[in-house]
């Protein structure tokens, strides 16, 4: 294992441009690959050798995060001053086709996206109620896909049903014109998403603690749903948003197993084929 390593560091420390920002994804890579040989350093178990190479470790895990930290911090400021929209789009055109990847696994955009919310660690939330899933972040890829498809502007208003930590919300307060609205059961959840928008100064996202079905959902254009809930709760909900619909067009858009109940319900229209393990959108029919 020692020689591997050493291979590895004599790599990574010659290649200079994992230095520059704009190479977050490969940093991201590298620090996978060092990450192996720092647990195993941690544990005791198949150290990586000598204390000069568990050195040459850190010293460049701590580089390569120092990087990202500058990089986080840049765009950070920008959101707080209203100029964000650009850096986060560019990040997330950068991705390419890979930016499109099924499934909801995290890369580096959520990296990304972590540190410039750096929303607070919550409260230990209580246990859902019957039919609420437990909360899983979207990842921030499929955000971004979203985004794009729907196009938002300042005439939507954004809602989130279950909207957890509220990266939904805030990203696309961040990104696009519209209103975003995250309507959640946690409380702990609400209050951590409220102090992140407040300490970045988005002031076109709020967030609602309360139940979903019993949520007033009447200035709502897009709907979003990331599988939080099922069985009959999610009848409920789809209940109300066809009530919603058959006053105006709305979009639903979906991500998870949700996504094959919503695609049968007849008020509702594919706008292309769709996947449960990327962001389907839906349009009602009147």
């Amino acid at each position: 294992m020692p020689r591997t390593l050493e291979s590895l560091l004599d790599e990574l420390e010659r290649d200079r441009s994992l230095r520059e920002p704009g190479r977050m994804r490969e940093r991201g890579e590298a620090l996978d690959r060092l990450e192996i040989h720092r647990a195993c350093g941690a544990s005791g178990e198949g150290a990586p050798g000598p204390a000069q190479l568990r050195e040459r470790v850190e010293a460049l895990c701590a580089g390569f995060e120092a990087v990202d930290a500058e990089l986080q911090q840049r765009i950070r400021r920008d959101v707080q001053r209203g100029a964000g929209a650009h850096a986060l789009l560019e990040w997330a055109r950068s991705a390419g086709p890979d930016g499109d990847l099924p499934g909801d696994g995290y890369d580096y955009l959520d990296t990304l996206v972590s540190g410039i919310l750096q929303i607070e660690e919550p409260d230990m939330p209580a246990a859902p109620m019957a039919g609420m899933v437990f909360y899983q972040p979207t990842p921030a890829r499929h955000i971004f896909g979203m985004l794009a498809r729907t196009a938002l502007d300042e005439r939507d208003v954004l809602v989130d049903l279950g909207s957890g930590l509220g990266q939904v919300p805030l990203l696309a307060a961040i990104c696009t014109g519209a209103r975003c609205v995250g309507i959640e059961w946690e409380a702990a959840y609400v209050r951590c998403a409220r102090r992140c928008a407040q300490a970045l100064d988005l002031g076109r996202v709020t967030f609602v603690q309360g139940d979903v079905r019993a949520a007033d959902l009447s200035a709502g254009t897009v709907f979003y749903l990331y599988t939080p809930f099922e069985g009959r709760m999610l009848r409920e909900v789809l209940d109300r948003l066809k009530a919603e619909a058959d006053t105006r067009v709305i979009r639903v858009c979906t991500l998870g197993p949700c996504t094959a109940t919503v695609a049968r319900e007849r008020w509702l229209h594919g706008e292309d084929e769709w996947r449960p393990d990327r962001p389907a959108v839906f349009r009602s029919t009147r």
